[in-house]
């Protein structure tokens, strides 16, 4: 299989779904996110499969679920907890370029108001501060090409990203 896919990610509230799609109409190429693969394979919302099933499950969830990925001309949205597997990333690398869409850590929080309903896997006594040190390194350590998103706007980081594979 070519490498004709481009993988986003990044932080909760970075824009990889949003962004992701718009650089797919860009780019003539379909998009695909693994929150909606994996929300379709259980059955359930991301935070409820968090909440009733635990963070363990959850990320074994979503290894199983993107590195189960066989596709072509796609720009693939990924959750957040997605680098925390490096099968996973491994997978996603030999599928395409891996562009990290970085956040710095106030942006993040002021983008993301629905943290307990939205599905960000928080370690059991870990703040939202901890989540963004601990990830940040793994961004970083996958990442093909970074993007500085945080004074962006949807419309800039998409041409980044279009920039970055053309």
């Amino acid at each position: 299989m070519s490498k004709t896919n481009i993988v986003l990610i990044g932080m909760p509230g970075s824009g990889k779904s949003t962004c992701g799609v718009l650089a797919a109409k860009a780019l003539l190429k379909n998009f695909f996110d693994t929150d909606l693969l994996l929300q379709n394979l259980e059955n359930s919302k991301l935070q409820s499969i968090i909440d009733t099933k635990g963070i363990d499950y959850f990320l074994d969830a979503e290894e199983k679920a993107v590195t189960s990925l066989n596709i072509e001309g796609t720009v693939i949205a990924t959750g957040g907890s997605v680098v925390y597997s490096e099968r996973a990333m491994e997978h996603l690398k030999s599928l395409g370029t891996v562009i990290y869409l970085h956040l710095d850590y106030d942006t993040m929080c002021g983008r993301i108001k629905n943290i307990t309903t939205r599905g960000v896997v928080l370690k059991t006594g870990s703040s939202l501060e901890d989540m963004y040190n601990e990830r940040l390194p793994l961004y970083r350590k996958y990442a093909d090409y970074t993007i500085m998103c945080s004074e962006n706007t949807v419309e800039q980081t998409v041409e980044q990203i279009v920039k970055a594979v053309e």
